[in-house]
């Protein structure tokens, strides 16, 4: 639906509006006024938007009133195309045909021999094989078979055949174009009508470029696995990783402290404004000089105080002395 409104050109569908014919009034000096120029025209855009929606017929509901889009009129790409239509499976041809519906199932059915409710597919199922204790003879039973080998074997079969179906609906739906990318080159592949192509032979150079990435699939490397008659060492593309030997001496061996001291040097250049903070370590020399002024002066006064401690029993003793014996005469 385009719609001319002040010559915006509008696709509702999209709820996208354009305005091809816009001029500059004058050149914008600097970013700031186009982004607000930009900016008043992204406005009246909404606006012609929100216009044309609210003339649409609409009903009401309980979030507010709805509205239905028309169809857009601006094409836009896609990254793919549209996926086609999958063509009918054999199954839903013939119930077309016979006129059977697909009607929904529960999924919790009551088993009679159990007497319980159980799934209808899957794990622990209902009129499941292995809760049948006693299966019934048959006149047209073989003397000597095993009844629950026999419904094994059949059961295979009934899978065996549902895959290959399975298959065959795959297959028509590739031819048909109807699968994704990636499905409709694993279809193409499928061992079904013969219509896969030709196997392409593998060169030597791809075998033995395999069995190398095998080979180093484990954990030393294929170092320690034994090798085949006649097989050549894996390729090694990547660098091997070197390291510094243990003691030191000449060439290798004085790298290790060669490495150390760029470390260091490192370390020192990028710290060097604090190990030269001048004014860090007066601080701290100051602070160290008080805490020992102050441990000095905290010792002085505890060895007077031990002193004044040790002299006062014997003033008291001196003075006592003689006037007790002054009383005793």
């Amino acid at each position: 639906m385009e719609m001319a409104q002040e010559s915006y050109e509008l696709d509702v569908g999209n709820l996208m509006a354009s305005y091809p014919h816009h001029n500059f009034a004058s050149t914008p000096s600097s970013r700031e006024e186009l982004v607000k120029e930009c900016l008043q025209e992204g406005t009246k855009l909404v606006q012609a938007i929100a216009d044309a929606l609210f003339n649409l017929p609409s009903t009401e509901s309980p979030d507010g009133p709805l509205v239905q889009l028309p169809q857009p009129t601006t094409r836009l790409p896609r990254e793919k195309p549209l996926p086609r239509p999958k063509p009918p499976t054999k199954w839903e041809v013939f119930a077309k045909k016979k006129g059977i519906q697909k009607r929904k199932k529960d999924k919790v059915v009551f088993d009679d021999q159990t007497g319980s409710w159980k799934r209808r597919h899957g794990y622990d199922r209902v009129n499941d094989d292995k809760d049948v204790p006693i299966i019934d003879a048959k006149a047209t039973d073989e003397p000597g078979q095993d009844p629950f080998a026999k419904r094994q074997e059949e059961k295979k079969k009934r899978v065996e055949k549902q895959e290959k179906n399975r298959y065959s609906n795959l297959k028509e739906a590739a031819k048909a174009g109807a699968l994704p990318s990636h499905i409709q080159l694993a279809a193409t592949a499928l061992p079904i009508t013969g219509s896969q192509a030709a196997s392409r032979k593998i060169s030597k150079d791809e075998l033995g470029n395999v069995a190398g990435m095998a080979a180093n699939a484990t954990a030393s490397g294929g170092k320690f696995d034994k090798k085949l008659p006649g097989e050549k060492p894996p390729k090694h593309d990547k660098k091997y990783r070197k390291f510094l030997p243990v003691a030191e001496g000449s060439g290798m061996g004085s790298l290790e402290r060669q490495q150390t001291e760029k470390v260091l040097n490192k370390f020192m250049a990028k710290n060097s404004h604090e190990i030269l903070n001048v004014q860090k370590a007066v601080n701290m020399y100051n602070v160290k000089k008080d805490k020992k002024g102050r441990s000095q002066g905290g010792k002085s006064s505890s060895a007077d105080n031990k002193l004044k401690a040790r002299k006062s029993p014997y003033k008291k003793a001196s003075t006592k002395g003689p006037s007790n014996k002054g009383k005793s005469k």
